[in-house]
């Protein structure tokens, strides 16, 4: 082990399209490993829940902390928000999931066989009711009112002034 006075000169020859294939992935790209996120509230359901930092806390001009207490503050708010709302998703998605299932398949169950039979058994019902009603009221409340309205005609108010 001296001292080597020799220089060697070593080049990798590649061409461009070894080089670009190389850094490809294993994978074709029809077999996409990381996917994008699908949308899930397609309807803004619950838009008025994206919250931000600035939509919650805010400084006015005239009064600021200091940058590392606004920076810290920042980063404790969006930690905490994003660790406690998987913990209680964690927790309670699936039970509240089964709870909402079971409330809606009642609520479906109720409309689609009680509810919806009931109202048309009664739009089946109310149109000999309504000409039935008519007749009633035609024959006994209408000569009532008629009369008493005849009667007050001739009534002439004045109102006295003091």
């Amino acid at each position: 082990m001296g001292f080597e006075n020799e220089k060697s000169e070593t080049s990798i020859i590649l061409d461009e399209d070894e080089f670009n294939r190389s850094v490809e992935p294993i994978l074709n790209k029809k077999d996409k490993v990381f996917t994008e996120t699908p949308d899930r509230d397609p309807q803004d359901t619950n838009g008025n829940l994206k919250v931000s930092f600035e939509d919650v806390v805010g400084e006015p001009g005239t009064a600021h902390s200091f940058d590392k207490v606004w920076i810290g503050s920042h980063a404790v708010f969006e930690l905490v928000k994003y660790v406690l709302y998987r913990l209680l998703t964690t927790v309670l998605a699936i039970p509240l999931s089964f709870v909402a299932g079971v409330a809606f398949a009642v609520l479906s169950c109720v409309h689609i066989w009680v509810a919806m039979p009931a109202i048309r058994s009664l739009l089946m019902v109310l149109p000999p009711l309504r000409t039935v009603w008519r007749s009633l009221t035609d024959r006994f409340i209408a000569p009532l009112f008629h009369s008493a309205g005849a009667c007050l005609s001739a009534v002439d108010a004045k109102v006295l002034e003091n």
